[in-house]
């Protein structure tokens, strides 16, 4: 295996157009080419197996720190085909997807999107001879052939799509914009046209499979690989039912969200994506799927899901597969799926509990969740918890809550340490309550999807709740902010 140095790299054969001033993208390739343009996009040339060196290769990217996305066009069995991974695999990486230098820390990056949280609705565009729809295939399906595909973890039961947007219609609206969903779900190809598929209860989807499953007829779904980079971000969001993941994207993006018909449906699918698997979901019916290297770092037993026949392929020419590594933390499925379980939080929390600061739900999709809040009265923290466990995705995720005080940020673990090493008594401050709702990946939950929700108090008393003992904490130094600016910029100078 090799790596091609940054003067021998080949362009993407996609000029970016029209980005507008924010160098936002339109497609998958635009933000390729943004990544190589950033130094944040490497590729392997040299020839290497689907197995083990794909996933090798997939877990060191995840592990360098700021690590690149990597393209590979060598991989044996499957000449010229071409596969990327780990294109949201840092927080570079994340902060170019919005068009924020590479430097921007997650915190920045979530003030940023709260900030832009408020342009929904975007616009959406429909476009004709979408690029999506370049090649298409109705006959002798078989993506072995077409994919190059591979297991994520060595003991997955199969080959799995871990970056998949699917997309699919409520039966009852289908030309309602807003309740079309785009959501990615966990899927394995268990045939040439056959792919098995997760959808949890609190899935959107499962509404709508519910749906057609009272009158035994089968919910028609697309399967977008390859999308613009805030499409894919969006698209694991926990976003209300009736907000369109489209509109969501377009609203973050600055730009309007380009689509196109299916070609055997009326579903809307990216016209850019790489990648379109057009099918539908068999009604009534479950299959083993299972067991696969899941976002807390453990394997998943085999369960009975529903499997999807897929009736068309559509791609553009010389297509390019993305996939994602998902497994033992952290990898690129934690920074795709962290700042996008933040946000909503707080903007949910933030509706009816103004004095919520800031929520950091990076870890594992939130099942730990540090909330900052000022304290309005005795026992307010504690209350805050009680919503947040209570928010559409809280309820079975948000297991572990840690609340802080206003004056401490909780992006910076050590600021949270210091404020659970110095402000928590245990008899008053932690809350066990059991018999809750749980994730059903996460290995700590006996029976799959039940759990217990841990809260954490360590914010400052308030009235009227007692105080054991009178003590000053040391103050912030505000000032001390723009001296800090100056001494990085001699530092700078010092290393010359």
């Amino acid at each position: 295996m090799g790596c091609m140095p940054a003067c021998k790299f080949k362009p993407l054969n996609n000029k970016r157009k029209n980005q507008g001033v924010n160098n936002l993208y339109r497609d998958l390739r635009e933000f390729l080419a943004k990544l190589e343009e950033e130094g944040q996009l490497v590729r392997y040339t040299d020839e290497i197996l689907p197995e083990p060196d794909v996933r090798h290769i997939c877990r060191a990217s995840g592990d360098m720190p700021n690590g690149p996305a990597v393209l590979m066009n060598n991989i044996k069995g499957y000449k010229g085909k071409r596969l990327v991974v780990n294109v949201h695999g840092s927080w570079a990486n994340h902060a170019l997807s919005f068009g924020m230098d590479k430097d921007t820390s997650p915190k920045e990056q979530f003030h940023e999107l709260c900030n832009r949280w408020d342009n929904y609705p975007g616009e959406v565009k429909f476009v004709d001879n979408a690029p999506c729809q370049e090649v298409v295939i109705k006959d002798d399906i078989n993506l072995f052939d077409l994919l190059p595909l591979y297991r994520i973890n060595p003991y997955d039961g199969g080959y799995y799509f871990g970056k998949g947007n699917v997309i699919s219609q409520d039966p009852d609206e289908p030309d309602n914009l807003d309740k079309e969903n785009v959501g990615i779900y966990r899927m394995q190809v268990q045939g040439k046209d056959i792919i098995g598929m997760q959808a949890l209860a609190f899935h959107d989807i499962s509404i709508q499979l519910a749906k057609v499953e009272a009158e035994n007829k089968p919910l028609p779904v697309a399967i977008a690989l390859g999308v613009d980079p805030v499409l894919s971000f969006i698209a694991s969001t926990p976003i209300y039912y009736d907000q369109s993941e489209y509109k969501f994207a377009a609203a973050l993006n600055g730009i309007p969200q380009e689509l196109t018909k299916a070609v055997t449906s009326n579903i809307n699918v990216p016209a850019g994506a790489e990648f379109v698997l057009e099918g539908e979901i068999i009604p009534r019916q479950r299959f083993p799927e299972g067991p696969f290297g899941e976002f807390p770092g453990s394997y998943s037993g085999i369960r009975k899901q529903v499997r999807i026949k897929v009736k068309a392929i559509t791609h553009r020419k010389d297509p390019i597969f993305e996939n994602l590594y998902i497994g033992r933390p952290w990898t690129e499925a934690d920074f795709l799926l962290g700042l996008n379980t933040c946000v909503p939080l707080y903007r949910q929390l933030k509706e009816t509990m103004p004095e919520v600061e800031a929520v950091n739900a990076l870890y594992q999709h939130g099942l730990t969740a540090i909330i900052a809040t000022g304290n309005r009265f005795g026992g307010y923290a504690k209350s805050v918890a009680m919503r947040v466990a209570s928010t559409p995705h809280g309820i079975s995720y948000c297991k572990n809550i840690i609340l802080v005080d206003d004056d401490v940020d909780p992006f910076d673990l050590m600021q949270v340490m210091w404020a659970l090493s110095t402000r928590v008594r245990a008899d008053k401050d932690v809350i066990v309550i059991p018999h809750t709702p749980g994730m059903p990946l996460d290995p700590a939950s006996e029976p799959p999807g039940m759990g217990n929700k841990l809260i954490i108090d360590a914010t400052s008393p308030a009235p009227p709740d007692s105080v054991m003992r009178e003590v000053r904490m040391v103050d912030r130094m505000p000032q001390a902010l723009e001296v800090e600016k100056i001494i990085a910029e001699l530092q700078k100078s010092a290393g010359k």
